[in-house]
């Protein structure tokens, strides 16, 4: 079955390659990336092009960061908060890896 717009798109792209539209674009004659994950992939793409990481990517790098500050601490009151931030970023940490786990 057609699509009921599939003649106008034709129309479209036909159009483009007259005026030239498609000439000299980057990759052009080149094979296409291999997709890892296909279904994912324009929102794959979106997220590196944006630099965005995915919370469990982030909290476990404020993990680590949170380690090393704790390793610097002398003072008891403040390896007590910096502890309790840890702790919190574990539990945050956890959450996510089951909500993924759940839900992909």
């Amino acid at each position: 079955m057609n699509h009921p717009l599939s003649g106008l798109i034709d129309q479209i792209v036909q159009n483009a390659e007259q005026r030239g539209d498609f000439d000299n674009l980057p990759g052009a004659g080149k094979p296409l990336p291999h997709l890892d994950d296909p279904q994912n992939a324009v929102l794959n793409r979106m997220m590196q092009e944006a630099d965005a990481k995915s919370p469990v990517v982030v909290l476990r790098r404020q993990i680590l960061e949170a380690q090393e500050k704790l390793k610097t601490l002398t003072d008891e009151a403040d390896r007590k908060v910096e502890q309790l931030r840890l702790s919190e970023l574990h539990t945050k940490l956890a959450i996510e890896m089951e909500a993924f786990r759940k839900y992909g």
